[in-house]
């Protein structure tokens, strides 16, 4: 059974840095961070491959936002610096046992699902 649960959001101003984190239970080859702004659809942050090497980030967040993984605590970070109003929305950990899947920036191939952690950012 796979577990997994977000941490870290919060409210800031504009140019501000959150980090969050990820605690995961159970098979989570490979991870990934999405995000949903209200009334968007939910979007790719960043996405990793099985061992914690980063596979992709979204245009929106490079130069900003490093995401990293944590193998002995089975834990998934992300260090989001410089942030932007339009960086506000519930940000979701995500995790595939699947192989092929593994990197993805499509929500459809994540089998697993976080409950979310809130980032807004203020102006």
């Amino acid at each position: 059974q796979v577990q997994l649960q977000e941490s870290g959001g919060g409210s800031v101003q504009s140019g501000g840095s959150l980090k969050l984190s990820c605690a995961a239970s159970g098979d989570t080859r490979c991870m990934a961070w999405f995000r949903q702004a209200p009334g968007k659809e939910r979007e790719g942050v960043t996405t990793m491959y099985r061992g914690g090497g980063s596979a992709w980030s979204s245009n929106s967040v490079k130069g900003r936002f490093t995401s990293s993984q944590d193998n002995a605590k089975n834990t998934l970070y992300l260090q989001m610096n410089s942030l932007k109003p339009e960086d506000t929305g519930m940000y979701y950990c995500a995790a595939t046992a699947l192989l092929r899947a593994c990197g993805s920036r499509s929500a459809t191939e994540y089998e697993h699902w976080g409950q979310g952690t809130q980032v807004t950012v203020s102006s």
